[in-house]
C-alpha cells in the first residue's frame, strides 16, 4: 500500500494532500519539527521529530519505501528520497524525479551560492490558486501511474 509522506513544516497544501489521500484510501504521514494540529477526521499520523537540523528529512528516508510518496519542497531531501525508490512532488506540482534531480540540485546550490554572496536576493513567489490547483492535478495523475505500474 502506497503511503504519501509530507515534510510539513511550511507545508501549504496539507488539505489537498488528505483529499487526494481519502479518495484514494492512502495512509498519510506528516512529519515535523513541532506538534501541529490535524483534524481528526483526517485520520493521518503525526510524527513529531526533534528540532535537529534534517531530523524530519532523515526520518522520512528512513522509513519511504519504494512507490511511496513523498511531498516536499526541500530539494536535498527530494533527493535523497528518489534514490530510496519514492516518487517525489513538490508544493506546486512538479514531479521530482531520476531524471530532473541532478540538474534541479545543482541550480538550487548555484543559487543558494549566489544568494549567499548577495548577487541575488529573494525567494520563490507568493504560493497562489492556480499552485493548488496544479498540486491536486500532478498529485493525482502521480498515484495514478503508481497503481497502473503495480
Amino acid at each position: 500500500m502506497i503511503t504519501i509522506y509530507v515534510d510539513s513544516d511550511a507545508c501549504p497544501i496539507k488539505d489537498e494532500v488528505m483529499r487526494v489521500a481519502r479518495r484514494h484510501k492512502l495512509k498519510v504521514i506528516f512529519v515535523a519539527n513541532t506538534r501541529m494540529r490535524l483534524p481528526p477526521e483526517w485520520d493521518a499520523q503525526l510524527v513529531v521529530v526533534d528540532d535537529q537540523l534534517d531530523a524530519a528529512d532523515n526520518w522520512i528516508v528512513e522509513h519511504v519505501s519504494k512507490e511511496d510518496v513523498v511531498i516536499t519542497d526541500d530539494i536535498p531531501l527530494a533527493d535523497r528520497s528518489i534514490k530510496a525508490g519514492a516518487r517525489v512532488i513538490e508544493h506546486r506540482g512538479r514531479i521530482l524525479s531520476e531524471d530532473n534531480i541532478g540538474s534541479i540540485l545543482a541550480t538550487r546550490n548555484l543559487m543558494q551560492e549566489l544568494r549567499s554572496t548577495g548577487e541575488v536576493t529573494g525567494g520563490p513567489a507568493p504560493f497562489q490558486r492556480k499552485d493548488r490547483s496544479n498540486f491536486l492535478q500532478e498529485l493525482e495523475k502521480l498515484l495514478q501511474q503508481i497503481n497502473h505500474s503495480t
